[in-house]
């Protein structure tokens, strides 16, 4: 029988991942089979979570190397007879999955929040229009890429312990040598995982970003911006943008400081609990968004807020 294979370099990925290949599972009857690539420690992981585990073993596969690990997924699947196979829409994934479905000759999509299986197909939900609506989507060939992104599936829990079996592959060899390969330089904040979140603007003043740091410290949250914070003022690193060209989070609360609210911005931000706006300009799109909107100019707004913390 086809199945499923899941791949990501990333544990807690590739646990999201299988949350949403167990859905697409009980809609179609396919086998879930996980493939893990020179790392124990995440096949030990995969197993624990009742996955059928198979693990390549490889020094000389590179995971930097997106058209070695394509080639690695293209003979996994052959192997495990996978008709479906499940990656992170990550950026190394969203490259990973263009390779392999040009290596499998299969129909892609990638950036899916959501799916579901009706009349046996895999519908897929993604943003379009840059955000401003939500397309469903299916893939018509018999063999399917499909890339998550990230956080739209909860991790799965843990189940009765599965099985491990290693897995020997092919090593192509690449027209690309790879030297080295190193985490991109940032300060190490997870604005995806953070809970609370203290959102800044364009409508903010530089010399106003310690009140809002001090904000974001006090409630045990990380501070986040819009791009043109980042990008342009350059007042953040990138790895803090929130929206279409950074990440998607979901935080408990999520305090939006001089943000108007375009599309780009707000489909990284739209699925927190609870969102908390303040803008002097009572137009904004993102008071109409937010569950409290303050009207109010944030130079004033901002030191009340921090005496009230305590700061």
């Amino acid at each position: 029988m086809a199945g499923i294979l899941i791949y990501s370099e990333k544990s807690k990925l590739a646990l999201e991942l299988l949350t949403a290949a167990r859905l697409i599972a009980k809609g179609t009857g396919l086998n879930i089979k996980i493939l893990c690539i020179n790392s124990d420690k995440q096949a030990e992981e995969m197993v624990a979570q009742g996955a059928e585990t198979y693990h390549i073993k490889e020094q000389n596969l590179n995971l930097a190397d997106t058209a070695a690990v394509a080639s690695a997924l293209q003979q996994a699947a052959g192997k495990l007879d996978a008709s479906i196979v499940i990656l992170s829409s990550n950026r190394r994934g969203k490259e990973l999955s263009g390779r392999l479905a040009q290596k499998l000759d299969a129909g892609c999509l990638s950036d899916v929040t959501s799916l579901q299986v009706k009349d046996g197909k895999v519908q897929c939900a993604r943003n379009a229009l840059g955000g401003a609506t939500i397309a469903t989507q299916q893939i018509e060939t018999d063999m399917q890429v499909i890339a998550l992104a990230p956080r739209s599936f909860e991790p799965a829990g843990l189940q009765d312990s599965g099985s491990l079996k290693e897995m020997a592959i092919e090593i192509e060899s690449s027209l690309i040598k790879v030297l080295e390969s190193r985490s991109k330089a940032g300060d190490a904040a997870d604005i995806e995982a953070a809970d609370i979140l203290v959102v800044v603007g364009q409508g903010m003043e530089q010399g106003d970003m310690v009140l809002a740091e001090s904000i974001a410290r006090a409630l045990g949250g990380e501070i986040a911006c819009s791009k043109p914070v980042a990008t342009d003022k350059k007042w953040l690193p990138e790895d803090r943008i929130v929206g279409l060209s950074g990440k998607k989070c979901k935080p408990q609360l999520a305090i939006i400081l001089g943000i108007s609210g375009q599309v780009q911005f707000n489909v990284g931000i739209r699925d927190a609990n609870t969102i908390i706006a303040i803008n002097n300009d009572e137009n904004a799109y993102i008071l109409q968004m937010a569950d409290y909107a303050m009207v109010a100019d944030l130079k004033e707004v901002l030191p009340e807020l921090n005496k009230a913390l305590g700061y």
